[in-house]
């Protein structure tokens, strides 16, 4: 199984005893978790460390969350938590695709998409994007 778009930004991440819900599988909610790990991982490596974001009280927030669960993450598993950047306007939004894949046999566990908007830290209003976010967040791949 490959990745859904060329050069990702991956995280590597052991399912944990606390993500099993008493279904015996990954709790949904922990994808979330995920995609949150690998986008702060992916921004960092980009030049928008979390540090940044604080200084600048600017930061880019989840607008709308997309995810289509695929096949559920076990106890033992390792996954691979993979982004992309798929549009910014530079300005205000961003929007992210994941692929979550089990490293055992590549199979994919979920995709999503997420819409991010600047916002200011400090009224939680939308605000335009600083010039560090809008030389980082730039779309490297189309969906």
């Amino acid at each position: 199984m490959s990745l859904d778009f060329p050069d990702p930004h991956v995280v590597e991440l052991a399912v944990q005893p606390e993500d099993i819900d008493a279904y015996q599988h990954v709790n949904n909610a922990v994808y979330l978790t995920w995609l949150d790990r690998a986008a702060w991982s992916h921004s960092a490596a980009l030049g928008v460390p979390l540090e940044h974001c604080v200084a600048l009280r600017r930061g880019m927030a989840a607008q709308r969350i997309e995810i289509d669960y695929l096949h559920a993450a076990m106890k033992g598993d390792v996954v691979q938590a993979a982004t992309w950047i798929v549009s910014a306007d530079g300005r205000l939004r961003a929007e992210r695709r994941f692929q979550i894949r089990r490293v055992a046999d590549g199979q994919t566990l979920a995709r999503a998409r997420v819409d991010y908007v600047c916002i200011n830290l400090d009224s939680g209003r939308a605000a335009r994007m600083p010039q560090l976010f809008a030389r980082a967040y730039v779309a490297t791949v189309r969906s």
